[in-house]
């Protein structure tokens, strides 16, 4: 087994998972290690337990994620490799999202702190249901309804072949077109509500055209009451630019505001939704889009309603 990997000297949940002030770690200071354990991809453990550790900003952790664990052996190698990260100094801990009893049992047995994500809350579901649970190994993130899963890869072509206006075919068929000025955070939005919820989401950019006419693009107008916008700040906006075409007109400061101040003047005369993408994850936009527009997984159920 492979020691823990140092995810870096970064706080807690300073990824994806939430916005925290950098903090600057002592050379001496010990991180705790971490441990993601499951019976699946680990993804919901992993979800979990660092919407957790993000609430320690001053705290340094060293994260490992042990999926796929389903045999007692596989178990029983877990926690020894995470016994083996404990010292006299820090105890590691360990988010675990396994279902099955026998499995849980033996990773209970580990000298870290272990919380289990799973076992407590499905007792208080049994007992409000008044059925027992089938504590079997399978993934929230599996295959578990393959009409289901045909459908998000379905919506995943439908977000690549309309990515940044590539194609105008079937536009009809979005449940959402996310438009803005160029590096708004349209296209991982875009994969994103494919992947995860099954949407078709078309994404539209908007040039300097629009820009100076104002007006909502012509392929994109007929479907405005499925439009929201995004949005950053001149200055994140002038940064990834820069990043992509260094010293470019179009990474400015100037050209940045400029876009930004038109897109804002256009969303608000077509009265199209949109959010400052510059401090929220893709996890975050994708939320409060779906809330707007009142979009559920795999199908809208009354977009444009506003």
């Amino acid at each position: 087994m492979n020691a823990p990997r140092v995810s870096g000297p970064t706080p807690a949940g300073s990824r994806v998972y939430g916005r925290v002030r950098p903090v600057d770690f002592p050379a001496e200071t010990p991180a705790t290690p971490v441990f993601f354990v499951a019976g699946g991809t680990g993804i919901s453990a992993e979800t979990l337990g660092n919407m957790m550790l993000q609430q320690f900003p001053s705290v340094r952790f060293v994260r490992e994620k042990l999926p796929f664990i389903k045999t007692a052996e596989q178990a029983h190698e877990a926690v020894a490799q995470m016994d083996a990260a404990k010292t006299e100094v820090v105890t590691p801990l360990v988010f675990s999202t396994v279902a099955v009893e026998e499995i849980r049992e033996i990773l209970s047995g580990t000298q870290c702190a272990f919380i289990d994500l799973f076992g407590s809350h499905l007792d208080m579901v049994e007992r409000v249901l008044h059925v027992n649970a089938a504590h079997n190994a399978s993934s929230a993130h599996g295959v578990r309804d393959v009409g289901e899963y045909d459908a998000r890869m379905k919506a995943v072509e439908f977000a690549i072949e309309h990515d940044d206006g590539q194609s105008l075919r079937q536009l009809e068929r979005a449940d959402l077109i996310i438009t803005a000025p160029s590096r708004c955070g349209k296209t991982p939005t875009t994969m994103y509500l494919a992947l995860q919820y099954g949407l078709r989401v078309a994404n539209y950019p908007l040039v300097e055209e629009d820009f100076e006419t104002g007006g909502l693009p012509r392929p994109i107008a007929p479907y405005v009451d499925k439009c929201y916008g995004l949005l950053s700040t001149a200055q994140r906006l002038s940064q990834v630019r820069t990043e992509r075409r260094p010293g470019s007109s179009y990474a400015t400061l100037a050209q940045c505001t400029y876009e930004l101040r038109r897109a804002e003047a256009m969303f608000r005369a077509h009265r199209i939704p949109y959010i400052n993408s510059a401090a929220m994850s893709v996890e975050e936009m994708a939320a409060t889009i779906m809330q707007t527009l009142k979009l559920s997984a795999g199908r809208t159920t009354g977009a444009g309603a506003r």
